[in-house]
């Protein structure tokens, strides 16, 4: 653009957008060269609005970023997240530094892999996604690490190694790599390790399939670090980590005729110390225990947890409210906590018709279950986790907020996970929500809450107060104050 006696540029931003009719190019965003006068400051102060402006206007996370599992290790040391893209991301936690001891180690990215592709099922019809439904860690048994993971119809193990050295001096090859010829090797020589950058591998070691018809849900590993278990809607199928082309079917509850359903399975887990005892949850709001010494189809129950409804609350939401969508032995293996829609319940394994515990997560949303089902929320599937004493529980809701209940002394906070209030070291204030009446100045209103923001995926180190919390495409980690 030529005007005057100076010559200035002008640069458009074009976004090709393909929606049905509406296919071609748009403008999203334009700026032009600053005055030659004042050219330092007002390209700086121009370049900062600009950038501003767009970042605010433009969401660059796509839905592969979106975090769909995370999980600590057995040590802490390791914090590995999957998400919708099947993506697996592996945190390393650093090592303390001793010039600064009060300064806990950080996490930094360790590794990142590609654990699953998106596959199309020629037989069905069918695509299936690449998204990471569920990782779990093995107990470490050497230098390597190992995980399993999983998106709707497969499971990978992986084996997480690092490198540093590279072994030189073949006899048969250079050092390019190329084979050698024979008649020129005059001499044998003993091949050497030589150091090298460090180097973090990621490598499938098994690859689990073709087992399940509906969605896996969910993966436990046994505690004779011999078997695992993965879930779909209706049947738990009881691997060998050792055998990948055979499993054994130990739960089915598939009705000869398929309109005679009534429930599904939603989520199971191996109890942490009997290697033959596992739960099971299902959608109507019920817990199975079962024992594998009894029989080999466990279509028996040995213990069944339910609580009996209230006639006089029921409604046209009551059962899907009442759906679990999560279990977890404590880890002293006395209690199964659960996760429905509005609470969090804890149950002893001694007691089947009642909960020890509940606890309301988000109560002050019953008066808008007509609205949340109307946009799918009242489907959205809230994931719960035990710290590592069981003495406090912890799980998300809406508005990025995560709640924690403290069982001895019946306490219980909202925390918020966003990046407006999330600083480096900052303290994180308690928030609270206003049902109705006059609103205070540090609460939410309950109709002003965002449920697009949910954090539906949590998890707790196993031995510190260290919390990971997954807020869409965030991954935020809290620890405990340090004095």
């Amino acid at each position: 653009c030529v005007g005057g006696s100076s010559e200035r540029h002008i640069y458009c931003l074009w976004v090709f957008k393909e929606s049905g009719a509406m296919t071609g190019w748009e403008q999203v965003c334009s700026f032009q060269d600053p005055e030659p006068a004042d050219l330092s400051m007002e390209e700086e102060s121009d370049t900062r609005k600009i950038n501003n402006s767009f970042l605010r206007d433009h969401n660059y996370a796509t839905e592969a970023d979106i975090i769909s599992t995370v999980e600590f290790n057995s040590s802490g040391e390791l914090l590995a997240t999957g998400d919708k893209g099947g993506r697996v991301v592996v945190f390393q936690r650093e090592q303390e530094s001793k010039s600064q001891p009060q300064r806990r180690g950080e996490y930094n990215v360790y590794s990142t892999f590609q654990s699953h592709e998106p596959e199309f099922d020629y037989l069905k019809s069918l695509e299936i996604e690449e998204k990471i439904n569920k990782i779990k860690w093995l107990p470490q048994q050497n230098a390597a690490y190992f995980l399993l993971s999983t998106n709707d119809k497969t499971v990978k193990l992986w084996k997480i190694s690092e490198r540093d050295k590279r072994p030189e001096g073949y006899n048969l090859k250079d050092d390019d790599g190329r084979i050698r010829d024979p008649s020129t090797i005059t001499s044998l020589r003993v091949p050497v390790l030589q150091p090298m950058d460090l180097m973090v591998e990621a490598t499938a070691r098994r690859v689990f399939s073709n087992a399940h018809t509906y969605h896996i849900n969910s993966i436990s590993v046994n505690s004779d670090l011999q078997t695992y278990i993965s879930t779909d809607d209706l049947r738990v199928n009881l691997w060998n980590l050792e055998i990948t082309d055979r499993s054994f079917n130990i739960v089915d509850i598939k009705p000869a005729n398929m309109e005679e359903l009534t429930e599904v399975i939603t989520s199971a887990e191996f109890h942490p110390q009997q290697c033959h005892t596992f739960a099971y949850s299902s959608s109507k709001g019920s817990i199975r225990l079962c024992d594998m010494r009894e029989a080999a189809l466990c279509d028996k129950h040995c213990k069944y947890f339910e609580e009996p409804e209230d006639p006089s609350t029921r409604s046209f939401f009551s059962e899907i409210i009442s759906s679990i969508s999560d279990v977890k032995f404590s880890h002293n293996g006395r209690y199964l906590m659960t996760r429905d829609y509005l609470t969090v319940k804890v149950w002893d394994l001694q007691m089947e018709n009642k909960p020890l515990e509940t606890y309301q997560v988000h109560d002050y949303l019953r008066g808008k279950l007509c609205s949340l089902y109307e946009n799918d929320c009242i489907f959205d599937k809230f994931e719960c986790v035990w710290n590592g004493s069981d003495s406090v529980i912890m799980t998300g809701s809406y508005n990025n907020f995560f709640r924690m209940f403290d069982r001895n002394t019946k306490r219980d906070v909202t925390l918020e996970a966003s990046r407006e209030n999330s600083k480096p070291r900052a303290i994180l204030k308690p928030r609270k929500v206003c049902v109705g009446g006059k609103r205070r100045k540090d609460e939410i209103s309950v109709d002003s809450l965002d449920f697009s923001k949910k954090i539906l995926h949590t998890t707790w180190h196993p031995h510190e107060n260290i919390i990971a919390v997954a807020a869409t495409n965030n991954l935020y980690i809290f620890q405990d104050k340090v004095n």
